[in-house]
């Protein structure tokens, strides 16, 4: 028998995101999601390496590059209407559900588990992979005003506002040490390590 889950999971890169948005430098879905694991990893390092607490690092990789799946079925719905009314918000939720369930039927019954551990995962690793998500949709943000492109400055105020509301010890560590770095030119930011 064959399986898709791989094939639909590379199609991943084909599904634009931030669709409202008159875009410099345009992002898909797969990009967005290896940033996002970039960042879930580099949380958990903090956490367990910074902090002292538990986390893993892997784990929270793992679970990031899985985060938005569902968009493979549903595509990427713009943030203002996903989140427009709490009616929305929870149908939206359980098309998501739906469709992680679909992809996970593209797979052999022995390997869903290990998957489905990363869809639906625990509260810790959620809480690094929704920080670093966020962190991601803002550092597009920067990005795109480095570009030049004004369009995305409120959206920059609201991701930062939504990071800061998270009062995440992590994040604040991220936001302070290295998200400054995102603002540099190449120039900048090879004259930065001589």
């Amino acid at each position: 028998m064959e399986y898709g889950f791989y094939a639909f999971v590379s199609r991943m890169k084909n599904i634009g995101r931030w669709a409202l948005m008159r875009n410099a430098c345009p992002e898909n879905v797969q990009e967005h999601s290896h940033m996002v694991a970039v960042i879930a990893h580099a949380l958990a390092v903090i956490r367990r390496d910074i902090f002292g607490k538990r986390a893993n690092p892997d784990r929270a990789a793992a679970a990031a590059l899985f985060h938005d799946a569902s968009e493979i079925f549903t595509g990427d719905m713009p943030t203002p209407v996903k989140y427009l009314n709490p009616e929305i918000k929870k149908a939206y939720k359980d098309v998501e559900a739906l469709a992680f369930l679909r992809l996970l039927d593209t797979l052999p019954e022995e390997m869903r588990g290990a998957y489905a551990d990363l869809i639906d995962c625990d509260a810790e690793t959620e809480e690094l992979v929704k920080a670093a998500d966020t962190l991601a949709a803002h550092i597009k943000c920067l990005e795109e005003l480095k570009a030049g492109n004004a369009e995305f400055a409120l959206a920059a105020r609201q991701t930062r506002e939504k990071i800061e509301a998270m009062n995440m010890a992590e994040a604040d560590y991220f936001m302070e040490r290295f998200l400054p770095a995102f603002e540099l030119t190449l120039d900048e930011l090879n004259y930065s390590i001589d």
